[in-house]
């Protein structure tokens, strides 16, 4: 069983992203917009323990306001992606990336280096994510909120987002 570690940001200007993500990205339909903290991962952990490990690990952690805008493309062994940047909160996101990485999630680091963002198109090829880029490139909206939880969800056999905890911070 697959499981994610993410924070599903709500943006009162959320239908800006699914229109784009409806075009770009094959799994628009399957996962809310999300930023992952711990990518797929397989466990034989429980969820209670999972839980038990977000309030122990996010103890620190107090609602933090989050701030993205602007586009940038990314090329590499796990394909041809367009990101929706994180402008403000990219530190505290990281910061609590690091808290799950360095401890019970360790063995699951793949390595590279990690940066915030919300994936808004998976495209096959370079030059088709070179034409999804213009198409978005110059959008000037922002999206703001604060985030107040981060949620694990199991990955369905159809690709489906299952969340299995909402755990909120305080």
């Amino acid at each position: 069983m697959l499981r994610t570690i993410m924070i599903f940001p709500e943006f009162d200007n959320m239908p800006v992203i699914d229109g784009i993500r409806e075009r770009f990205d094959p799994l628009a339909h399957a996962v809310w917009p999300h930023i992952t903290l711990v990518f797929p991962f397989d466990s034989s952990m429980d969820n209670e323990e999972l839980r038990q490990i977000l309030v122990r690990r996010l103890a620190s952690v107090k609602p933090f306001p989050i701030s993205l805008g602007g586009f940038s493309k990314h090329v590499d062994r796990y394909g041809c992606t367009l990101f929706l940047d994180v402008l403000e909160g990219g530190e505290e996101i990281r910061r609590i990336n690091r808290l799950l990485y360095d401890h019970e999630f360790k063995e699951f680091d793949n390595g590279f280096p990690y940066v915030p963002h919300i994936t808004v198109g998976k495209l096959p090829t370079e030059a088709l994510l070179d034409h999804a880029y213009e198409a978005v490139r110059s959008l000037p909206d922002r999206f703001e909120t604060t985030v107040r939880r981060i949620s694990v969800e199991e990955i369905g056999p159809n690709e489906e987002s299952i969340i299995v905890i909402a755990q909120e911070i305080k």
